[in-house]
């Protein structure tokens, strides 16, 4: 079993996809990492962004072997790649819940905070993308889980904070 974290300005107490944002790295879900830090960070900017709320992290116990037993549709992307890239790049720019891949989980690299300008800067042919991918790389390589079916949720455990 793994813990995995989820960074909020509130606590999670039960998962709520339809609370979950659009146009994300993996599409219109919810997001763990295993880097309690980092999930820190992210409640840090998420309090930033919304004004209000306090920094939280909600710790889950997930179960490993989901991600290749097949009771799942999983995607693992173990590096950054084009597909990988290409694949972010078509969930950011889905500015619909309906997700537009197959997958309960998928696991991934974090790209960085300036995805949304790296995409444009690629979109509009200033750059290509080998240098995309090279400009998505997260300061320090973390990856990042994505849950966007209540099956993937179904497996989560919440742990007491």
């Amino acid at each position: 079993m793994k813990v995995l974290y989820h960074g909020s300005n509130v606590s999670i107490e039960r998962i709520d996809l339809s609370k979950s944002h659009v146009a994300k790295d993996f599409g219109c879900g919810f997001y763990l990492t295993e880097d309690k830090k980092q999930a820190l960070d992210q409640a840090k900017n998420t309090v930033s962004r919304n004004l209000w709320g306090e920094p939280t992290v909600t710790a889950f116990l997930f179960d490993e072997n989901l991600l290749t037993n097949g009771e799942l549709l999983v995607k693992v992307f173990e590096d950054y790649t084009e597909e990988w890239a290409r694949f972010i790049i078509d969930n950011r720019n889905n500015r619909k819940r309906k997700l537009i891949h197959k997958y309960d989980v998928v696991y991934g690299p974090i790209a960085d905070d300036k995805v949304g300008l790296q995409l444009r800067r690629f979109l509009e042919n200033y750059i290509d993308l080998k240098t995309l991918i090279e400009e998505l790389r997260y300061k320090r390589k973390t990856f990042q889980y994505f849950f966007g079916t209540q099956k993937g949720i179904s497996k989560l455990r919440l742990l007491n904070n």
